[in-house]
């Protein structure tokens, strides 16, 4: 009778242990699974964490995509504030650069030591406004930052309040610690075409498959027509393959990211571009969240390379990534970069095309 009460015991704290591991599994985030993690949350933790300090919450949205709602205690930022129109350059929406960016931050009372939860919203590409902002952040230096998944929609979906106003800040002076900004991380034309023929970079375009392969062409700031391709040795991933579906746009998981960038070395570089670094932000900010640390946006993008009047090669054919391993993060001993003849990561795939590869000139 004794031995029957104690394993009923052991039975009835068996149900409640699997019932508690239950509720925290089905409670934790899939984000868990990413390596680095702590740059993406969701609405349940930023809920769980209003009343930190040390945390700034940011509406990163445009007048256009405003709804006149946001996250309670929020301070309007938007992405835009840090780009501008080059008109000598003719270039479209570029960074203003460092100082330019101390100063919005510092406006918008952000201190380099505080948490940023960054969102926009699902009709904004769920994503791909809060990662520039997320790049912004990078190259400054701030460590402590996160994207809000799926931005304010995932907020309302969870059933929390919205108000009506957002927080106006008190101005602050955003001083960096000495070194931490990342000047290296601001690449332009010429670092991408002196690396053309260094295997240690691998250069990918998250624009669509029609611009990529030149059926699909974009203006400049001038409206002049761009050329159309891509970069030599390019491999095309778009942007939106990491969401798990067009209407929700929610990032895939781990595993499902690491089967899109298969073959993508984590231990070289990695150069993401689009046609104006909106679109290539965001692939930054997912190869960030899976562990890449040698990570680059040539946030110029096609605006630049494809302006005609200058003289960078152009190509039409596909590439496409080798290898079989998948991409998982991996301890930088260094920065070595050996030169080849050719990125080791991707290659033709079949014959070129006529007219497939266009030099230079417009």
């Amino acid at each position: 009778m004794k031995d029957r009460f104690v394993f009923r015991y052991i039975v009835i704290a068996a149900v409640l242990v699997l019932g508690v591991l239950w509720t925290l599994g089905s409670a934790a985030p899939q984000q868990a699974d990413y390596p680095n993690a702590r740059f993406i949350t969701d609405a349940h933790w930023l809920h769980d964490h209003m009343g930190d300090e040390d945390l700034v919450i940011v509406d990163v949205r445009t007048e256009e995509y405003f709804d006149n709602e946001v996250i309670p205690g929020a301070i309007r930022m938007q992405w835009s504030d840090f780009r501008f129109n080059d008109i000598g350059k003719n270039l479209a929406s570029v960074f203003k650069g460092v100082q330019a960016a101390q100063e919005v931050l510092g406006r918008h009372g952000i201190a380099p030591t505080d948490t940023v939860v960054l969102y926009d919203s699902v009709s904004r590409d769920g994503g791909a406004t809060a990662s520039y902002v997320f790049w912004i952040l990078d190259v400054m230096g701030h460590e402590n930052k996160k994207i809000l998944e799926r931005g304010i929609d995932a907020w309302k979906e969870a059933g929390y309040e919205v108000a009506a106003q957002p927080r106006k800040p008190e101005p602050v002076s955003y001083q960096p610690s000495p070194g931490s900004i990342q000047k290296h991380l601001l690449i332009d034309e010429k670092f991408i075409y002196q690396r053309l023929g260094d295997f240690y970079y691998q250069i990918v375009d998250v624009r669509s498959r029609e611009e990529y392969l030149g059926e699909k062409g974009s203006k400049g700031l001038d409206g002049t027509p761009l050329k159309q391709g891509h970069i030599p040795t390019a491999v095309n991933i778009n942007y939106q393959d990491a969401w798990t579906d067009p209407e929700t746009k929610a990032i895939k998981s781990y595993s499902e990211l690491q089967a899109i960038y298969k073959g993508l070395d984590p231990s070289k570089g990695v150069i993401v571009y689009c046609d104006s670094g909106r679109r290539s932000s965001f692939s930054y900010f997912v190869l960030r969240l899976m562990g890449f640390e040698n990570v680059y946006t040539y946030e110029a993008s096609w605006q630049q390379w494809g302006n005609p009047d200058g003289f960078l090669p152009v190509e039409t054919r596909e590439n496409q990534l080798s290898g079989d391993f998948l991409p998982e993060p991996v301890e930088m001993t260094g920065t070595v970069q050996p030169a080849g003849s050719a990125p080791a990561t991707s290659r033709p795939s079949g014959d070129e095309p006529s007219g497939g590869y266009v030099s230079c000139g417009g």
